[in-house]
């Protein structure tokens, strides 16, 4: 194994890097060049015959269509619903009036809701919105944004309803409960510390966390462990849906009994008197939402078996040692949404041609994405099947030796870093990891799921993630200043992951 196929078969994502981050090029043009190189350097160097290459990308196209593509449409077409029919105003106008103080607002705008919202639908909404929010209630674009960066990072691995998770778990052949529950486990120190750096932000220091500190501590114990807890039994679809969900009640139950500080104390002005019917009716798609997976995971299995039986497994690939595809037609994330969003948009009083609206501009809206996810998936399978992978895998392996641990977490976060995406972060490096596991004897899903840790740092440090942040608070052009603000945090959590990961393969 040499250097020279290393960096050949390394290409497509350089490609990438390079296009990214030195041609400035949008991620949709570049994941088409990464696809195209892949694709020559599978048939050249690889000797890969033109069928089954053809055959690869095909098998990429059918796994990003169903059930990624899908479920990424489903969740931001309910969020846009919500939008249309001002729904989203008034969950806005409940989280901001619990309480006065700055540093609770923030917790529960930034933190509970955006990781409610990376849950629900991630790609940028959970950056997006809260950042808004916090600058409507008159704190700083900049300060908005970093809080909202810090926040939405540990959540990204099961953002979207937990397609990253789900992704790479089919990718490499592990069990959905079990890779998730790993990855929970290993983001768990994280998800805690997280509250309290906002916090600190928020007050510019440690001084902040005074009297703050049983709040903040339930704020992230409440998110962490019934995510701990719904990982392990029913997978990573709901797990940070429900962590954001129980963080947002008790911290806002911590909040009622707590006398704000006149020192962080501001003024938020309510608009109108909310209701519970109003309430309802406002949250009914995202309560629809968590019914409709709850009672169709396997928790509920009367209902997961038998609508287990409307699925098909095909094989696509033509050449040696082909994956066997599943596509479930009924029982995936993506119906269920579409469900939700429909009823819960007729509960909210929304007339068709809002429906037909609000999904035309949302595929208008996100044909960038779909074209970036069926990329990068269709990249990721012929490098794969070519072995690209395996070459990258080895060599990484052979320079690094048992110390590869220490630097799997970094993988994950390039890919992040440079597609602003933990699905494609999976996808261009699960396999690596899988390998790379496989090859030094270590346990699989220890590996694996550290691809998922280093997500977290990529998601906060990735230029798509600046630019989605600066552009909701109309600050854009900013970008160097935001990154010197959020990059100290990122170095330290990457240094702190690296030494986390090579320590737990060790006990494993």
């Amino acid at each position: 194994m040499n250097l020279f196929v290393f960096i050949l078969a390394l290409l497509p994502i350089l490609w990438l890097i390079v296009a990214l981050t030195l041609f400035k090029w949008p991620t949709f043009k570049a994941a088409v060049g990464s696809l195209i190189i892949s694709a020559i350097l599978a048939i050249t160097y690889w000797q890969m015959p033109i069928i089954d290459m053809a055959s690869a990308l095909a098998e990429g196209f059918a796994m990003a269509v169903w059930p990624i593509i899908i479920v990424i449409i489903a969740a931001v077409f309910t969020y846009n619903l919500t939008l249309r029919t001002g729904a989203m105003e008034i969950i806005k106008q409940m989280i901001a009036s619990v309480s006065s103080d700055r540093r609770i607002i923030v917790l529960l705008i930034a933190w509970c809701f955006g990781g409610f919202m990376e849950g629900m639908a991630g790609f940028g909404t959970a950056i997006a919105i809260p950042a808004s929010m916090l600058v409507g209630l008159g704190f700083k674009p900049l300060f908005s944004c970093l809080v909202c960066l810090l926040a939405n990072g540990v959540p990204t691995p099961f953002g979207s309803i937990g397609i990253p998770t789900v992704t790479l778990a089919n990718l490499v052949g592990l069990e959905n409960t079990s890779l998730s529950f790993m990855t929970s486990l290993q983001l768990s120190p994280f998800v805690i510390a997280a509250p309290f750096l906002i916090v600190m932000a928020t007050g510019k220091g440690p001084k902040a966390l005074k009297g703050m500190v049983p709040l903040t501590l339930a704020s992230g114990l409440g998110f962490i462990i019934p995510q701990l807890a719904v990982s392990y039994f029913v997978g990573a679809e709901l797990a940070v849906v429900v962590g954001s969900v129980c963080s947002l009640l008790l911290t806002i139950l911590f909040a009622l009994k707590k006398k704000p500080d006149p020192q962080y104390a501001m003024q938020v002005q309510s608009k109108e008197k909310i209701t519970l019917s109003k309430a309802i009716t406002a949250w009914s798609p995202f309560i629809l939402i968590f019914c409709f997976l709850l009672l169709t995971s396997k928790l509920v299995a009367p209902i997961n078996e038998a609508l287990s039986v409307f699925s098909s497994q095909v094989t696509i690939y033509t050449g040696p040692d082909p994956n066997l595809v599943s596509f479930s037609w009924i029982n995936t994330p993506g119906v269920w949404i579409f469900l939700s969003a429909i009823l819960g948009g007729w509960i909210q009083k929304a007339k068709c041609k809002d429906f037909i609206q609000v999904l035309i501009e949302t595929l208008q809206q996100m044909k960038e994405t779909m074209i970036t996810m069926l990329c990068v998936l269709a990249c990721a399978k012929i490098m794969g099947y070519a072995g690209m992978i395996s070459d990258i895998s080895s060599f990484v392996i052979l320079i690094t030796g048992s110390f590869y641990p220490f630097f799997a977490p970094w993988f994950g976060a390039l890919g992040t870093f440079v597609t602003g995406s933990g699905t494609n972060s999976g996808v261009l490096f699960g396999q690596v990891q899988m390998e790379a596991a496989q090859a030094l004897q270590a346990n699989n899903l220890w590996i694996v799921a550290l691809n998922s840790l280093g997500v977290a740092v990529g998601k906060m440090l990735s230029p798509q993630s600046l630019a989605i942040a600066l552009s909701s608070v109309d600050s854009k052009g900013q970008d160097s200043k935001l990154l010197s603000m959020v990059l100290p945090y990122g170095a330290i959590m990457i240094i702190l992951m690296s030494i986390l990961a090579f320590v737990g393969n060790m006990i494993l």
